[in-house]
């Protein structure tokens, strides 16, 4: 009975061991449109460890659900950085930011 007992724990710990999973918040003040919320999700979306991403226009928040062990924070601001946008503090990466089209830099909002 021991026996089944330590292998139910160390299967159970195999199974949910590698399930680690972390929800982040994102402000993304710079987003003005829907195309910058279609540029987020599909951009995260392609991004290692990220599982779930959701930009929201009303509170300009991105809501990430992810692997901790690997992306954090600041790897997630960095990828946003990288797609035109500025993530928390991070500033968005300037060559990245002059190639999103008209409607997604500042000024150009619907």
């Amino acid at each position: 009975m021991k026996i089944t007992a330590t292998i139910l724990v160390v299967v159970t710990l195999a199974v949910f061991s590698g399930c680690a999973e972390a929800k982040t918040k994102v402000s993304v003040k710079t987003i003005q449109c829907g195309m910058c919320q279609k540029t987020i999700e599909q951009g995260l979306s392609k991004v290692k460890g990220v599982k779930t991403i959701r930009v929201s226009l009303d509170d300009k928040m991105t809501h990430v659900t992810h692997d901790p062990q690997v992306i954090d924070l600041a790897g997630i601001e960095e990828e946003i950085s990288k797609l035109g946008y500025q993530a928390n503090e991070t500033p968005a990466d300037p060559a990245a930011y002059e190639a999103l089209p008209g409607c997604c830099k500042a000024g150009g909002g619907h």
